[in-house]
């Protein structure tokens, strides 16, 4: 019980920092120290308030605390011997942690739309994913702020992972901080991709801020995490996401809007 406790302490005390900077950095450059210099960056004009930041805030460390347990129980229960959590790096090459790393990300892109898709059920949305919504102006802050049943399920992509296919911890651990990076990134409430990326094929395949703000603006569509594929797949990527995106880069940039893509967006669906 000593060894659980004490990771206990340690596992949350370490996410806890890792959210207060990875989050805090961007929100005090963005927010507090040079929010003039980012103006035309802003994706909504209207201001989120403190108690809004405060609120996000508790609501993250109750995320932090659910996601330490779900960790621990992992790592040092024998619920370990039912995962394919291996412990020494040459158990396999080496370039296998990076493909494993690049495999977890789409793993979870795919969790998340389809659990994220069932949160917007209207008995479960004001059940539990209401209190993520309530950020309806997102800021670095929101990134974790979850209902505690959203925040088991959101965990749970980890107990899908270590079941599906052998991982080292470190490579836990990286998915983890590049998966709070990336979400950071997309409740930024700016939008920082550079000039050359709308005309990329990297615009056709990844998300961007834009289009994850639109999902707390508008409350439906752009369900996916990391990638605009399963929204295009299934028809919930919002129709005004490129035009909303082009608006954002002209403001930044000057250059006139591109009006479409190669092919038209397909309508929202409901859920």
């Amino acid at each position: 019980m000593q060894i659980l406790t004490e990771a206990l302490a340690r596992i949350f005390s370490l996410s806890a920092l890792r959210y207060f900077l990875m989050a805090g950095i961007p929100f005090t450059i963005f927010y507090l120290i040079y929010p003039a210099s980012f103006k035309k960056q802003k994706i909504q004009r209207k201001e989120a308030s403190r108690k809004d930041f405060f609120r996000e805030i508790w609501h993250s460390m109750q995320t932090t605390l659910v996601f330490t347990v779900i960790s621990v129980v992992l790592l040092f229960t024998p619920a370990r011997q039912f995962t394919q959590l291996y412990r020494h790096i040459d158990d396999y090459p080496l370039w296998y942690m990076g493909v494993s790393l690049v495999l977890s990300l789409v793993v979870h892109d795919t969790y998340f739309y389809w659990m994220h898709r069932l949160l917007h059920h209207p008995k479960l949305f004001k059940a539990t994913h209401l209190v993520h919504h309530k950020s309806t102006n997102p800021s670095p802050w929101t990134s974790y702020s979850f209902h505690l049943l959203e925040a088991v399920a959101e965990g749970g992509v980890l107990v899908v992972l270590v079941g599906i296919m052998p991982i080292h911890p470190l490579t836990v651990l990286l998915f983890t901080i590049t998966g709070f990076m990336i979400n950071v990134y997309g409740h930024l409430g700016y939008e920082i991709m550079p000039r050359w990326f709308r005309h990329s094929w990297l615009f056709q395949l990844l998300n961007s801020s834009v289009h994850h703000n639109l999902h707390h603006s508008r409350f439906k569509g752009n369900y996916g995490l990391y990638f605009r594929i399963w929204d295009r797949l299934m028809g919930t990527e919002h129709p005004d996401y490129v035009k909303e995106f082009d608006r954002i880069q002209a403001q930044r940039f000057g250059q006139r809007p591109v009006v479409s893509e190669s092919k038209s967006p397909v309508p929202v669906m409901d859920c």
